[in-house]
């Protein structure tokens, strides 16, 4: 097994199922808003916070740069201090290239095609398909935009990850069953 794994999802594809198993099967804690709140208090800004957790803009929240940048460095000086750790499942905030060059990483992405994602938006959140297909548009933005902005990355760049799960005709249970036996 690796000592971390970090997680990037589309929403809707059933990252966030796959990050709780994989945790419950390798016994590792799962980073996930903590870094997000811890981040925000150390430089002093709650509304960063409230921010970066509202991937679907929904508050229309928007830190000066001067915040953003000083939120960025803090993430990345706490993912470092989860990942000097070890056995950590990292998930989001762009810990696949915080941690790119850092050793026994595995950089895994979860993906879907765009019915699959609509229809388990569609159960977990209760929403009708139109309503899903504008929450999946709006996350894909906002999170390829994080990317951009701060790392100068395309999101959807297959050189960043170490492995890329497509939940189409892959379950969770056998997608964390593969992860757990992929060898270093």
């Amino acid at each position: 097994m690796f000592s971390i794994y970090t997680i990037s999802r589309q929403y809707g594809s059933g990252g966030s199922s796959f990050a709780k198993l994989l945790a419950a099967q390798t016994g590792y804690p799962l980073v996930w808003r903590e870094v997000i709140n811890q981040a925000a208090r150390e430089i002093g800004s709650p509304e960063v916070a409230l921010a970066m957790i509202d991937e679907l803009d929904l508050f229309d929240i928007t830190p000066d740069e001067t915040t953003s940048l000083a939120y960025i460095e803090s993430v990345r000086k706490i993912m470092f201090e989860f990942a000097e750790k070890g056995n950590q499942i990292i998930v989001g905030r762009a810990s696949q290239m915080v941690l790119s060059d850092f050793p026994g990483v595995l950089r895994i992405r979860i993906i879907a095609g765009k019915q699959t994602r609509i229809e388990n938006v569609c159960k977990s959140k209760h929403v009708n398909p139109i309503a899903a297909a504008a929450q999946i548009e709006q996350s894909d933005l906002l999170r390829a935009r994080y990317l951009e902005k701060f790392y100068h990355v395309d999101w959807n760049n297959p050189s960043l990850y170490d492995l890329i799960i497509n939940t189409d005709h892959i379950s969770i249970e056998k997608a964390v069953e593969w992860v757990i036996n992929f060898p270093e």
